[in-house]
């Protein structure tokens, strides 16, 4: 007697899921397209040949906007685990040969985690770490689609709702300037609203809070000044004379050493936001992982070591 085959249903094609996943994920084809290095044109026909062989519409237009049907939403719901499930498993196979992918504010980077993972990385030689640096996005990270196993966000302890966290140190902001701005006469507010102030980032929210706190808000224009990218942009220009920057307090003490770098002020101000060590809530951790977070806890930055007042 012959033996009977079970019945299966005949899959899509797995490039055809996967775009249809992405594209739902992102809520445009173009964005998917991108995402995956292939053209928008290419993602549309993928989209179609699923909906053909699924009998069923996936996207709906409203408007200008793409939204997705019912029957879209729970499909992108279902492959979302699905596209999970491999990739965690993906990780697992490959996870113990290879090394843990961090991805970490550029300022950090240059003012303490390089030289930190570089000392890391000689005491475990068998341990390696993929460090990827990033100017943007400092309070984000997507797990899911970024090729990382764990990343340093600069934010508060709700930036990782989705995931573990372990709080590294706190943002200490301070004024800094070249020595030979620093002149011979004690800083007040009338020196500082005629100096050039240094903004590390476009909203000026640093010198904002800093002002703020010491009360001389109203006392200096923190509207003008010069405006960088990012804080190591700000801390450099400063260095060079330009003006008057904002610093961290944890990241300046290489320069405030050796001399090229001056407090005008004896002050540092919590911005209220601080670094953090954060990885995924599901999937195994990675064998380094906990080996480096001991690590790096017992060589954070010193702050009390400056001799500046703290104010919370």
């Amino acid at each position: 007697m012959p033996r009977r085959c079970p019945v299966t249903i005949r899959l899509p094609p797995l490039y055809a899921l996967r775009a249809f996943e992405v594209a739902a994920r992102f809520g445009s084809f173009t964005e998917a397209a991108q995402s995956l290095c292939i053209t928008q044109s290419a993602i549309s026909r993928h989209v179609k040949t699923l909906e053909q062989q699924l009998g069923c519409q996936l996207f709906e237009r409203r408007g200008s906007r793409l939204a997705l049907t019912d029957t879209g939403r729970r499909l992108a719901q279902e492959l979302k685990v699905g596209f999970g499930t491999i990739e965690n498993a993906c990780i697992a196979v490959t996870r113990q040969r290879g090394a843990l992918r961090l991805k970490a504010p550029s300022t950090l980077t240059m003012r303490w985690l390089l030289n930190t993972l570089e000392a890391f990385q000689l005491a475990y030689p068998q341990q390696r770490v993929q460090l990827t640096s990033a100017w943007m996005d400092l309070d984000a990270v997507d797990f899911s689609s970024e090729p990382f196993d764990c990343a340093i966000l600069l934010g508060d302890a709700a930036l990782a709702a989705d995931g573990h966290c372990l709080k590294l140190f706190d943002e200490w902001l301070v004024p800094v300037c070249a020595p030979t701005l620093l002149g011979n006469q004690p800083w007040d507010a009338a020196r500082l609203a005629a100096a050039e102030l240094i903004h590390p980032s476009r909203d000026r929210r640093d010198w904002r809070r800093w002002l703020a706190r010491v009360g001389l808000a109203d006392a200096v224009p923190w509207q003008q000044g010069k405006l960088f990218d990012t804080l190591e942009l700000g801390i450099s220009a400063a260095a060079q004379g330009h003006g008057v920057s904002i610093g961290d307090l944890a990241l300046v003490g290489a320069e405030l050493a050796r001399g090229t770098l001056a407090l005008p002020f004896d002050a540092a101000v919590r911005s209220g936001d601080s670094y953090y060590l954060v990885w995924p809530a599901h999937g195994a951790a990675h064998p380094v992982l906990a080996q480096m977070k001991d690590y790096l806890l017992a060589h954070l930055p010193d702050v009390q070591a400056q001799g500046v007042r703290l104010l919370d």
